[in-house]
């Protein structure tokens, strides 16, 4: 039976299932390690303070949301908002877990924040402008609940050929006809500097962070890719073309040996807008 390809732009749809969360929380070891110094420079640039009141858009399981929050100190206050209720439970017991009291989270639209003007010193988003419908409408939102001097800073992936980890199954999926969430879409500086441009942002700037990952061989690339979100769109194609997919994803890989092993170098984009 064919499995009914999901629209890209319903990232509510796509995101809010429970399963998806719990694959996505499954990944967090990885996730962290690859893009540590992209975590760490986020919040550097967001110049969180003990005492901030931060807000984490688009938040998902709130691996960064925990970060920010131990930044700020239990005298400041992070609000992790998401669409998927299913991300965010998971967020609220991570911080839990970890005796931070100082998180709380709300199901939200990114592009539709619903919170008072200037109530925020500092706005973080990890890994979910791109994803948006109207990118813009977002930002604009971010920019009203951020204090006058505060910063708006979003990480988003640089373009599909400069992260071939995320973009091969992606690629070969599209192929076999499934549509896809729009990942690169701001994946060139100048794109990411006309969407703060154009949500009313005059002082702005974007830094880039490589990643890397290292596997001891293709095979181990492509089970990483199977157990990973991003391996995703392939699992869910008919079985008669599965395998099929799969072959073709480990001819892209062959580009990426090397002696003992497969390595896979990807690039962020941070953008950071003063208010």
């Amino acid at each position: 039976m064919t499995t009914k390809s999901p629209d890209p732009s319903d990232i509510g749809s796509i995101f809010g299932s429970s399963e998806v969360a719990e694959q996505w929380q499954s990944n967090k070891a990885g996730r962290e390690k690859v893009n540590a110094a992209a975590n760490e420079m986020l919040l550097d640039v967001a110049t969180l303070r003990p005492g901030d009141r931060v807000l984490d858009v688009a938040a998902g399981t709130g691996d960064q949301t925990l970060m920010a929050a131990r930044r700020v100190g239990p005298t400041g206050y992070v609000l992790a908002t998401d669409i998927s209720a299913s991300m965010l439970k998971l967020a609220s017991d991570a911080a839990r877990e970890a005796g931070l009291m100082n998180v709380e989270i709300r199901v939200m639209d990114a592009e539709n924040i619903d919170l008072d003007e200037n109530s925020f010193d500092s706005v973080i988003c990890r890994q979910g402008l791109m994803l948006f419908p109207n990118p813009v409408k977002a930002l604009i939102g971010m920019r009203q609940v951020v204090r006058a001097g505060g910063k708006v800073v979003v990480l988003v992936f640089s373009a599909a050929e400069k992260n071939p980890y995320e973009a091969v199954a992606r690629t070969v999926a599209h192929r076999h006809g499934r549509r896809m969430p729009p990942l690169f879409s701001l994946g060139e500086q100048r794109l990411l500097e006309n969407t703060f441009r154009s949500s009313g942002f005059s002082d702005f700037a974007v830094h880039v962070v490589a990643t890397h990952r290292r596997f001891s061989s293709i095979r181990e690339a492509i089970e990483n890719l199977k157990d990973d979100f991003h391996g995703r769109s392939i699992i869910e194609l008919p079985e008669a073309e599965r395998q099929q997919a799969w072959e073709e994803v480990e001819q892209h890989l062959r580009r990426f040996e090397v002696p003992n092993g497969c390595e896979l170098n990807g690039e962020l984009l941070i953008g950071v807008g003063t208010k």
